[in-house]
């Protein structure tokens, strides 16, 4: 690693980048079977930062067998789920107390504003503490059966068993949070397979896990080509449930793999969601909203208000204003503290989201604003300016295929009953974005649009205790709250005669 990239870290984060990243398996930290390994990239420098090895199909055959055996034969199963509360809460006060380093390794590795991964950070802190206290709160009922005799009809959640997650590379520290926290608070025992090109904070994050104490098994981590791992881990017989955050073209490839097993999953995947801005909404708001709405995170969010829908009498204007808006929205280093938008997290992912602006404008639709971004630092990482895409329909494929970067196509609507038409004419259903004060309206289309979330006069926010997750071809089950032990328990149904 170059000296222009340990310059902007804390000593910390500096130590960990310089020393030799492992997997860490049945509490073990190894190398690849192979010995192979793969480069991490800083995507803001293109520079290289560290290696992890790349693990292979031998690799996730040991991590499965030590999450079997820790599950099957391992204290975890019978701890007393106080005590998995206990060890849950001493994880989260050492990400609190580590959480600087943290999130300059998630920075580092994505490219997000430093204050951005600081949030993040203090999110996993939550959402351990949240599932500790679920720890001891996982029932079953007595149910007052109407056979004949004396019988005693009472249901057990029981934990699932050895539970992968597999993240994706814009969010990776929250997702393997998320893919832990619920799963581990019930009894279950988890490998985390983090994005190949982001694996930092989730290696970082097992070191953690390690000091608290957990036994051995019940955490792996393994890093190494989603295209090698994630087919070996959905087609082992070792593994009883998937949980996938990334795009619909591989969660449908998990649930084939899947079925030859029949293995549960949770999918978290594609979305192209509507924006809607009424003419009657607070417009400095409506502005404000439509603009984090896509540009967020460099538009690196499944949810992200992606096709922006305005009420047509104000459509031209809005466009113009939304426009100006993204003036604010300063690009650069995510350690620089003046940086709103960091780079594209992939080099891949850059050259994609520009050969769809290229595809918008030979589709018919104007650039307003955004394209490339070049000139000075610009140069010498993966970075995209805000894009809005005017004058389009929604049967154009910027308007129907997801983008996954800072490019929000811009579409026209008359009435209430057009723009829920519209909005719901997509195989997506993960998020939806309203504007409005009428409170009547507002109701009538969040009811009426098909998708898992929907905001109102406000976008993307989320909590550990509000279940998410889509409708259609966005997803399967849904992560965090209450809606997530459920993910990760089964249902026994018990009878005894008493007779």
């Amino acid at each position: 690693m170059t000296n222009s990239t340990l310059i902007k870290l804390n000593e910390k984060a500096v130590k960990f980048v310089s020393l030799p990243l492992k997997m860490f398996i049945n509490g073990e930290w190894v190398e690849s079977l192979s010995g192979e390994k793969m480069n991490v990239i800083d995507p803001s420098t293109k520079e290289i930062i560290t290696q992890v090895p790349k693990g292979d199909i031998s690799d996730v055959d040991l991590a499965v067998k030590a999450a079997r055996k820790a599950f099957d034969r391992g204290p975890w199963t019978t701890m007393k789920p106080n005590d998995r509360a206990l060890l849950l809460l001493r994880l989260a006060d050492l990400i609190e107390q580590n959480a600087e380093e943290l999130a300059h390794l998630e920075t580092l590795d994505t490219g997000r504003p430093i204050n951005f991964s600081r949030f993040v950070v203090a999110t996993c802190v939550d959402q351990f503490r949240y599932y500790a206290g679920w720890a001891t709160k996982v029932t079953g009922e007595t149910i007052p059966v109407s056979t004949p005799g004396n019988i005693l009809n009472y249901t057990r959640r029981e934990p699932l068993g050895v539970c992968v997650g597999i993240t994706a590379w814009n969010g990776p520290l929250s997702m393997a949070v998320m893919k832990l926290a619920a799963p581990l608070a019930v009894g279950n025992t988890c490998i985390i397979k983090p994005a190949s090109e982001t694996p930092l904070a989730t290696i970082r994050l097992a070191e953690l896990i390690e000091e608290v104490g957990f036994p051995e098994g019940v955490v792996n981590i393994i890093t190494g080509p989603g295209s090698v791992i994630g087919d070996a881990f959905t087609t082992h017989d070792g593994v009883d449930k998937i949980s996938f955050t990334g795009s619909t073209e591989v969660g449908r490839n998990i649930m084939r793999n899947s079925a030859s097993t029949i293995k549960k999953v949770t999918l978290e995947l594609g979305g192209k969601s509507a924006h809607i801005i009424f003419d009657d909404a607070d417009y400095q708001q409506a502005i404000q909203n439509a603009a984090n709405a896509i540009f967020m995170n460099s538009g690196q969010a499944c949810f992200a208000g992606s096709r922006l829908f305005v009420q047509k009498n104000i459509y031209d204007q809005f466009v113009k204003d939304l426009a100006e808006y993204t003036k604010n929205y300063k690009l650069g280093n995510g350690f620089d503290p003046s940086t709103v938008l960091g780079p594209i997290t992939t080099a891949a992912q850059k050259k994609t989201i520009l050969e769809y602006i290229d595809l918008a404008q030979k589709e018919g639709a104007e650039l307003v604003v955004g394209g490339d971004a070049t000139g000075g630092d610009l140069d010498k990482g993966f970075f995209v300016q805000p894009t809005i895409l005017a004058a389009c329909n929604n049967n154009m494929r910027v308007a129907r295929e997801e983008i996954f970067g800072p490019v929000v196509v811009a579409i026209p609507f008359e009435t209430v009953e057009e723009v829920i038409e519209m909005a719901n004419d997509t195989e997506y259903g993960l998020g939806g974005g309203i504007c409005t004060t009428d409170v009547k309206k507002a109701h009538k289309v969040a009811h009426a649009l098909r998708t898992g979330n929907v905001w109102v006069n406000t976008y993307g926010l989320m909590d550990v205790a509000s279940p998410f997750g889509g409708y259609k071809q966005s997803g399967i089950g849904r992560e965090n709250g209450a809606a997530a032990i459920e993910m990760f328990t089964e249902v026994k149904n018990i009878w005894i005669n008493l007779d």
